[in-house]
């Protein structure tokens, strides 16, 4: 007797482009303007997620210790990151000026705490608190963390970064991951119909 799940058809999976909708350069740089103005927590959690490209997870865990080693003249922070593997990655002069705004004078311990309580904060303060961010940045549609990690990836690639050093930046263990992310606003900005449109105007 053969086996009828030998002829069952397995549904495709469509990853030809990343459906998040993420930031521009100028919507990016309003919404990292606008956290600063609302609490150091917020500010430092904006330029974790848009800038280093952090889950909310990672920016969650971050510890005050995490990040007070200088390697090759660069500061650094050390993190755990999807399927707990270890990486390395530089803190930026801005980057470091808002952590050190949101550290203040504590020297160990998580970084990141809930503005009211002072507890550390843990993945769902970060989405409640990106939402704040974008409502008072005026931004009109749903952003999350991964909108952010979703725009520090993007606008990389916008501002020139190779692919290669884009897909460092995001941590992906597979390039065709990263190209998912450009894709689809590449693919309206680039798509054949503007050149075809072009093409024929004179006919």
């Amino acid at each position: 007797m053969s086996d009828p799940a030998v002829y069952a058809r397995l549904p495709k999976v469509h990853r030809d482009e990343s459906r998040t909708q993420g930031l521009d350069r100028l919507e990016l740089i309003r919404f990292l303007q606008v956290a600063q103005t609302l609490t150091v927590h917020h500010g430092a959690l904006a330029y974790l997620l848009g800038i280093n490209a952090l889950r909310a997870s990672e920016a969650a865990a971050v510890r005050i210790e995490d990040y007070a080693e200088t390697l090759r003249g660069h500061r650094v922070l050390h993190l755990v990151g999807k399927g707990n593997k270890p990486a390395t990655m530089p803190i930026t002069v801005p980057v470091l000026r808002v952590l050190k705004a949101c550290r203040g004078q504590r020297t160990t311990g998580r970084l990141l705490l809930r503005p009211v309580s002072g507890n550390p904060i843990d993945r769902r303060d970060a989405y409640r608190m990106v939402t704040r961010i974008a409502k008072v940045a005026g931004i009109p549609r749903h952003i999350s963390p991964h909108s952010l990690r979703h725009a520090a990836i993007t606008n990389a690639l916008d501002a020139g970064v190779p692919l290669r050093d884009a897909q460092i930046l995001a941590r992906h263990a597979d390039p065709r991951t990263t190209e998912h992310y450009d894709r689809a606003r590449g693919n309206l900005d680039r798509h054949g119909v503007h050149f075809l449109t072009a093409y024929v105007a004179g006919v």
